[in-house]
């Protein structure tokens, strides 16, 4: 009678995991058996579901963060041109006509940048003629952002 034809190698066995047992030798000369492991393609899958899972809970707070940031931004800028302004309305005896004004006069370095819009376009008002101290040139009042967006705490920052 003839042997059947046995596929892999000879003396690979598996045992109930399905696990093959590798033979080696080790250092004094003894033959030791090792199993190779590995995860199955389950176990893979809970991983990188748990893995998406935590992602999706954490881009949320991250984007928060980022606007949060970009609003603290905004409150800083919003203050630093609105004290700028009042000091150049005390310093000359009239408001500015530009944010340009304040750049040249050396109030300011450099214009700020609106963080939610990116540029340096603010909104303006212009101050009342009849109560601005030339009446012939009303200046700048106030400044609020440029941005159409809404806040975290519910209002426009048009309105801060």
């Amino acid at each position: 009678m003839e042997r059947p034809i046995q596929s892999g190698s000879p003396h690979a066995s598996r045992d109930r995991e399905g696990a093959v047992p590798v033979t080696r030798m080790s250092p004094c000369g003894q033959a030791t058996t090792r199993k190779r492991r590995g995860f199955t393609f389950v176990e893979m899958m809970v991983v990188i579901t748990i893995i998406v899972i935590l992602i999706s809970m954490a881009i949320p707070i991250y984007n928060r963060a980022i606007i949060r940031s970009k609003e603290s931004v905004l409150h800083n800028n919003l203050f630093t041109l609105r004290t700028v302004i009042d000091n150049y309305c005390y310093d000359k005896g009239k408001c500015p006509q530009s944010l340009a004004d304040l750049v040249s006069e050396g109030y300011l370095r450099a214009v700020p940048v609106d963080p939610m819009t990116n540029s340096t376009d603010w909104k303006i008002e212009m101050e009342d003629a009849t109560q601005s101290v030339n009446q012939s040139e009303p200046g700048i009042w106030e400044v609020h952002s440029g941005s159409d967006k809404t806040g975290l705490d519910g209002r426009p920052y048009a309105d801060w």
